[in-house]
């Protein structure tokens, strides 16, 4: 590659300031916020791609064709100030600056007041292009005491300082949580944390590549990160915050946020391959309902995999095997007549005998191998077979009237893509580009993103009054607009849930916040009762619950496959269901603030710096802090608390914890170590039997202790599923407070909306003084319990 070692300034053109660096090539500086910049590399020919789908600011939906790359719709693009002297160029404005040094040519980031930059990059040789292969780099230097986040669903550690990365996605099935990589996500965007405060980068690329967080070590050039595509542009968002809190939130911002899924979709969910292959699926379907019933395990949705697509051994999208299932809508409507919502898994690829593949063919809807002209060929599960084109407007109709009639027709109520990694590496591959043709090796994440935007629309066309719920495993920055996301196919070993756990949290903080994993382990081995219970408690307080699994030897995992641990495992799905209230209000607050409910245990703790090394343990909002076990034979668990006033209360029996302390307390099957931190107030329900509005007959708040000065607690209820929910939805706000020689709480409530229950009781844990509560401004009665 060509390293761009001068620069010269050429002059604004509209709010960017630019310069000329060599090969032909352009480079623009914007600031488009107080605390966004971006840096955009134009090539002598233009961009090598023109467009994106990733960045959707405030929630501005790209179209299918995608969003320019030159548009700044959404941003607030203040004016910049550009100061020169011989050797630097200072672009500024709205409280963040950046420093242009042009020989050799580097960027140095600083907000308003930084004595030192919180970003710079490597003053030696800093940015690359290839006129060869179109590949592109970027490099940065890097402070020995910095951390590094994100990358979606990478494996390993918290911290992903010393490790390399491909940005590439393959189906890995039983991937090891510690080591594997590629995944499933395509996701450039990282979270720096460190000595000068927190920042991001999103490289705005859909092609291949790599990221670099220290692996490599070069003496020429001190301490460095990078990043490399191999093809593509050059176009990065530098993303300023005082911590990683304000990185995150406003990357989320950025990309269009997280869509707010129905609440049945946050109840416990069951799948397995096994049981819709099975020669007699229809009746196996019947028989999980039977055994929920008798085993009382409450479930809100049953997962159909792929096996009702069957044709022999071979899968085949929007096809229903009569055989299996003679009358689809009559297994959907017994399902929805227990409760349980049906979701069907569907896949992008027609193998090279579909039966509706000449009907594809004849309409030219998959994508192409551009010298030929004939579909690109593509490995997938079965065999070979060729990828629908979402970029192709004839194509996302098709596949739309598939859902429709196949899915939507039969009962089915949501829609789970699956297998939508576009391993397509026919070089010559290309996108229909709805006109405007480009390379698919450009854009691969692209189409999974495509295929869930219409999965979402689709399904908002049909049910416009209803919020839809999408599930996708692939896809890039962008795809949380539309739905949630889980960490794949994990392996069921007791290493799996340690890195399932870290490997959750930065997808959290890549913008991710409906996420989960397979519970009991997708792949390998049957789990024993011991793995099997700790699986279940583990995933117990993720966004996403759902049960899933292929075995080799053909065992399924269910709630009831081992008997010994039955109780235990109910008493854990249970405890899901008892805290649906405040998750719920978590998952509503995400979608309206940008704030993941799974969190690293620094995002609420930043002054109390052990606790950023804190990366077996997650926080769930911001008063629980929960301690999985995750080894196996332990009965007890230790786990440091960080530091709070007022300190920390066991959720199971109210033992009282200082703050900053390391704590160890029992925890035997069927016992998840919750901890909350005093003066939490947490809405729960009693006597539930499922997420839905109708399922529960009772709230009460859980008041904590109390606090030093003052805490607030939070409850949103609406329907559950209405399209409308910022507008037709209930907003409680609790505030607690020590006045002389009680406590105090007062509530107030915004919105019309008005749940089944009339009064909320609250209930005092391990405080001191007596409750008196004033609710006169809230729509619900409040109650302490006698």
């Amino acid at each position: 590659m060509k390293a761009l070692i001068r620069g010269r300034y050429c002059g604004r053109d509209g709010g960017a300031a630019v310069f000329e660096v060599g090969e032909g090539a352009t480079i623009a500086l914007r600031i488009l916020e107080h605390d966004v910049g971006r840096v955009t590399l134009r090539r002598r020919n233009g961009y090598r791609l023109d467009r994106g789908w990733s960045v959707a600011p405030g929630g501005a939906e790209p179209p299918y064709e995608g969003r320019p790359r030159d548009d700044l719709t959404g941003f607030a693009n203040p004016e910049i100030a550009v100061e020169e002297t011989a050797t630097t160029v200072v672009v500024s404005a709205a409280g963040l600056s950046a420093e242009v040094t042009l020989a050799p040519f580097a960027i140095a980031w600083r907000r308003d007041g930084d004595a030192v930059p919180f970003l710079r990059d490597r003053s030696t040789q800093a940015y690359f292009l290839s006129n060869k292969t179109s590949a592109v780099a970027h490099f940065m230097a890097r402070d020995p005491a910095e951390r590094h986040y994100g990358l979606g669903d990478k494996a390993g550690p918290l911290d992903r300082t010393g490790r390399r990365f491909a940005i590439d996605a393959v189906d890995p099935c039983g991937f090891d949580a510690e080591l594997s990589d590629p995944l499933y996500k395509m996701l450039p965007f990282f979270l720096v944390d460190g000595p000068h405060g927190a920042h991001g980068l999103f490289y705005d690329n859909l092609a291949t590549g790599s990221v670099d967080f220290g692996c490599t070590i070069d003496n020429y050039h001190g301490l460095f990160r990078s990043y490399r595509a191999d093809d593509g542009d050059l176009d990065y968002y530098v993303l300023a915050g005082a911590g990683a809190g304000d990185v995150v939130r406003r990357f989320s911002w950025m990309t269009g946020g997280q869509a707010f899924a129905p609440r049945w979709s946050f109840g416990f969910g069951c799948t397995s391959m096994a049981i819709a292959d099975a020669p007699d699926a229809d009746r196996r379907i019947a028989e999980f309902v039977t055994e929920c019933r008798r085993h009382d395990i409450v479930c809100d949705s049953f997962h159909f995999g792929s096996g009702y697509t069957s044709i022999g051994a071979r899968r085949y999208v929007f096809n229903w095997n009569r055989d299996k299932f003679p009358e689809p809508s009559a297994t959907m409507a017994r399902l929805t007549a227990a409760g349980i919502r049906p979701v069907a898994n569907i896949k992008p690829c027609l193998l090279d005998d579909h039966p509706r593949l000449g009907e594809a063919l004849e309409k030219g809807l998959l994508v192409k191998d551009g010298v030929t002209g004939a579909p690109a060929v593509a490995q997938f599960w079965d065999g070979l077979g060729y990828h629908v084109d979402f970029t192709n407007p004839a194509g996302r109709l098709w596949w739309q009237t598939g859902i429709e009639s196949a899915l939507l027709d039969h009962g089915v109520v949501a829609v789970w893509n699956d297998n939508n990694e576009f391993e397509i590496w026919d070089e010559d591959a290309v996108c229909a580009g709805d006109g405007r043709p480009f390379a698919q090796s450009l854009a691969r994440s692209a189409q999974p993103l495509l295929m869930t935007k219409l999965a979402f629309e689709t399904q908002s066309r049909w049910s416009p009054h209803k919020r839809p719920y999408v599930v996708t495993r692939g896809g890039p920055a962008g795809l949380a607009r539309y739905g949630q996301t889980w960490s794949g196919d994990n392996e069921t070993a007791w290493k799996t849930l340690r890195f399932n756990l870290t490997q959750g949290l930065n997808m959290s903080l890549s913008g991710l916040f409906n996420v989960g994993h397979d519970v009991g382990g997708f792949h390998g081995p049957s789990p024993t009762p011991e793995l099997f219970c700790r699986f279940v408690e583990f995933c117990a307080l993720w966004p996403r619950m759902v049960m899933n699994s292929w075995k080799e030897d053909g065992t399924v995992n269910l709630p009831w496959m081992h008997e010994s641990v039955l109780p235990q495992v109910r008493a854990a799905i249970a405890l899901r269901y008892t805290l649906m209230p405040y998750l719920y209000t978590r998952m509503w607050r995400a979608s309206c603030d940008n704030e993941p409910a799974i969190r690293p245990v620094f995002w609420d703790f930043p002054q109390d710096g052990a606790a950023g090394v804190i990366d077996d343990a997650f926080m769930l909002g911001p008063d629980l802090l929960v301690a999985p076990v995750l080894e196996e034979g332990a009965t007890r668990r230790s786990v440091r608390l960080p530091i709070h006033p007022g300190g920390w209360y066991d959720w199971h029996d109210g033992t009282h914890f200082d703050g900053g302390s390391v704590v160890t307390v029992t925890a035997p099957l069927g016992r998840l170590p919750i901890f909350a931190r005093a003066g939490a107030m947490i809405p729960i329900a009693e006597a539930s039997r499922g997420a839905t509005a109708d399922t529960c007959e009772r709230r009460t708040l859980l008041v904590f202790g109390e606090p030093v000065e003052q805490s607030a607690g939070e409850l949103f209820e609406d329907d559950g599923e209405t399209a409308d929910w910022r507008a037709n939805a209930l907003h409680l706000t609790f505030q607690l407070r020590p006045i002389a020689g009680s406590l105090e709480l007062t509530a107030r409530s915004d919105g019309s909306y008005r749940p089944a229950y009339d009064r909320i009781a609250v209930r005092q844990l391990g405080a001191k003084r007596a409750l008196t509560v004033r609710a006169g401004e809230a729509a619900l009665a409040l109650a302490p319990e006698k």
